[in-house]
């Protein structure tokens, strides 16, 4: 079933919200990678992916910068870059994303010489969701300890591979097979307490499952993908084609880390019902998950510290009145007024809140005001689930705010469309690519223009 799924499913086998989501997902990954794409992070992993992972002049492009390098490489250093900003999709159960190693490994593997035209492309991107979001549930059902991303969706990549390179069922169960082995199973929490450029796996995801496809190709085994072929797992991958579960993403308002959003709503609806500025607030206290109050950085001093930071998150939001890329970047660091409120900020574990998650996250704060009052906020869950999402305004809003500072306006714009006519009828993916490969200079020397 898995296999039939993975090589049979057409664009026309997709139901309407499914393709609209897939356009959604796209866009919105597309406004993470570019604002991502300034980052010292992606300027870093795509030299590297030049350096070390070859250069070929028939080659996949990287992602706004337009070099080439091998589908590994690029698979590489577009995930990296699109995961140098915490503002990407995720989905509750796999507490993770996909998204991120998706999108830039697609990207890869076509721009590497498969012919595919725009319907094509969100079909591909559809099955790389269906199958990396049940491995991920998969994987932590199974498994004691808690992995990044790149443990799992390493195996939708494989999947989109299979599908593209036209394997055959045996060799894309070993595809699967040899991703899911080599997926890294890293300690996603050593990266909550110390945040630095590895993150959440995904670029190694990515590079994993594209490897495996085109090692798969040529014959090489491997071993039994378990988040598939265990039978505990069987009633995961029995509705394929039934249950959608790219229609339970999620979308980020804010570049931060998802367990620190329900703070952030708590404290903007808190500030906003009682007419409050950042100055009249002496101290704050939140009360969320235990995963959330690990995110206990003060006083950042880079964007992965600030993105992996509640408290910070929580005092730039309320200082700005905005939470967006400007705020978890170095501009932001040294304000007298955000390091005050994340300094004195006081994180408590609810009992409560942690038996809720990982299905849902939730947060409340108390305010000490200046003027000796004690407020407390209603409770709040992370905003942009499937039971509260986000419009398509408002998620065309954030993908201009996140890629108009580095592409310009026309650019941006011109994106958006071409995303908007892939699902038209001989929508080819010309113009998109264009777009996508085009080089930023800002990105590629460091030089602050627009492409």
């Amino acid at each position: 079933m898995l296999c039939s799924f993975i090589h049979e499913i057409r664009y026309q086998d997709l139901p309407p919200p499914v393709r609209a989501q897939a356009k959604r997902c796209l866009l919105d990954l597309l406004g993470v990678a570019a604002g991502g794409v300034t980052t010292s992070l992606s300027r870093i992993i795509r030299e590297t992916a030049l350096e070390q992972f070859g250069v070929s002049a028939g080659g996949p492009r990287l992602l706004f910068d337009g070099r080439r390098s091998s589908p590994a490489g690029a698979a590489l250093a577009g995930a990296m870059t699109l995961d140098a900003l915490d503002a990407h999709d995720g989905h509750v159960l796999t507490k993770g994303h996909a998204g991120a190693a998706l999108l830039p490994a697609l990207l890869a593997l076509v721009d590497g010489g498969r012919e595919l035209d725009g319907r094509g492309l969100l079909t591909t991107l559809v099955v790389g969701y269906e199958v990396a979001l049940r491995a991920g549930i998969a994987l932590h059902r199974g498994a004691c300890d808690y992995h990044t991303s790149g443990a799992w969706n390493a195996l939708g990549v494989a999947a989109m591979g299979a599908r593209l390179l036209d394997l055959d069922q045996a060799a894309t169960a070993e595809a699967l097979g040899i991703a899911e082995y080599h997926g890294p199973r890293s300690q996603m929490m050593r990266c909550i307490d110390h945040p630095t450029m590895v993150k959440d796996g995904s670029g190694w995801g990515a590079m994993a499952g594209v490897t495996a496809a085109y090692l798969a190709r040529r014959g090489f085994t491997g071993a039994p993908a378990v988040t598939i072929t265990d039978k505990e797992m069987a009633e995961l991958w029995s509705d394929l084609g039934g249950r959608w579960r790219i229609l339970e993403q999620y979308f980020k308002p804010y570049p931060v880390c998802r367990w620190a959003q329900p703070a952030v709503e708590a404290a903007l609806g808190l500030a906003r019902s009682h007419g409050l500025k950042a100055r009249d607030v002496v101290r704050v206290q939140v009360a969320s998950f235990h995963q959330a109050v690990r995110l206990a950085v003060r006083e950042p001093r880079t964007t992965e510290q600030a993105q992996y930071s509640l408290p910070f998150a929580v005092a730039a939001a309320l200082v700005r009145g905005r939470l967006g890329a400007a705020e978890v970047s170095e501009e932001a660091f040294a304000d007298p007024e955000i390091r005050r409120l994340s300094r004195s900020m006081v994180l408590c574990e609810l009992p409560a809140y942690n038996a809720r998650f990982p299905g849902e996250r939730w947060a409340h704060v108390h305010f000490g005001l200046r003027d000796g009052r004690m407020l407390q906020s209603e409770q709040y869950p992370a905003r942009g689930n499937p039971e509260n999402p986000l419009s398509d305004q408002e998620l065309g809003e954030k993908y201009h705010t996140l890629a108009e500072p580095v592409l310009g306006g026309p650019r941006t714009r011109d994106l958006q469309a071409a995303v908007a006519a892939l699902d038209r009828p001989g929508s080819g993916l010309a113009e998109l690519f264009e777009l996508l490969f085009r080089p930023v200079a800002g990105a590629v020397s460091g030089k602050d223009s627009k492409g």
